[in-house]
């Protein structure tokens, strides 16, 4: 091979830095014990072809927050379909300025980049299609999984977190620069923190068994692909993800929920208008939530 025991020692380190499992023996050498499941590009290009994402994939063992990566990239004219993965973030980003743990190697924490000709009021479509496709990816991979939508931009299964989607926009008043699409999922996680035990889950925890992060990160860029193209291309696109959303959703119709603005708020969930926000039945009349928190009771 042209090289030394010592160079080969260096090397299967930096191996198992990156979770390969290798076994030394004294007498025979190095056994490959197990790959990791790493979100690689070669890997998911070749299990995304076909799609606007398999092109231009940008992997980071350790990144800030996959989003800002995105949305730098954005502003140096990246192209449409950019993907950015990572093993772990130090600063993700969810909703609100809220904090997304990022556990190495045990999620998946996805941004991707698209710049569709679609006026701004297009955009919360496209974020409720975001958790259509989650749901879609993971049923592909587990038929027995059952996401819960929860408007506007989390997935729950047994009434706890595992999916939040974190959309930015930069935009005039007519027209769409750039959107940046991520997504977190809480994917191979065995436990959480205490304060997080309560709202906090994963499909490893939900459903018994560990998942390929490769295959449901492939999966998910599949069907975020079929939602993007369905709502550029189809005229009726707009009503047939809102169709949908409330129906994989147990809390958009008939749910008692408090609403977190103008002090807080009780009141009964209505489903979406035509433009995807959320209606609530209170003592006071129908009310349209734009963007607030919302918690079932």
């Amino acid at each position: 091979m042209g090289t030394n025991r010592s160079e080969v020692w260096r090397l299967i380190q930096q191996l198992r830095s990156l979770g390969v499992e290798v076994e030394g023996r004294p007498a025979t050498g190095y056994r490959l014990i197990k790959v990791p499941d790493l979100l690689l590009p070669a890997v998911l290009s070749r299990l995304t072809e076909g799609t606007i994402f398999s092109q231009r994939i940008c992997h980071y063992f350790k990144v800030s927050s996959t989003n800002t990566a995105a949305v730098e990239a954005a502003a140096t004219d990246a192209p449409e379909g950019s993907v950015f993965v990572a093993e772990q973030q130090t600063a993700g980003r969810g909703r609100g300025k809220h904090d997304w743990a990022s556990e190495k190697s045990v999620g998946i924490y996805c941004s991707v980049l698209l710049r569709p000709t679609l006026p701004p009021s297009e955009m919360l479509p496209l974020s409720l299609a975001a958790g259509l496709a989650v749901q879609a990816a993971v049923q592909e991979i587990n038929a027995d999984a059952q996401p819960d939508l929860k408007w506007p931009n989390d997935l729950l299964i047994g009434g706890k977190k595992f999916c939040g989607i974190l959309t930015e926009m930069n935009a005039e008043p007519m027209r769409v620069r750039y959107v940046v699409v991520g997504i977190g999922i809480n994917v191979n996680q065995t436990s959480f923190p205490s304060e997080l035990q309560p709202i906090a889950t994963s499909l490893r925890m939900a459903t018994g068994r560990e998942w390929s992060r490769v295959e449901l990160c492939a999966a998910l860029l599949r069907a975020l692909d079929r939602e993007y193209r369905n709502l550029l291309q189809s005229p009726g696109a707009r009503a047939d993800i809102l169709e949908r959303f409330q129906y994989h959703s147990s809390t958009v119709t008939g749910r008692r929920v408090h609403v977190e603005e103008d002090g807080g708020y009780d009141g009964v969930t209505e489903g979406l208008d035509d433009r995807g926000f959320l209606r609530v039945r209170t003592d006071d009349g129908l009310r349209t939530i734009l963007s607030a928190t919302v918690r079932a009771k």
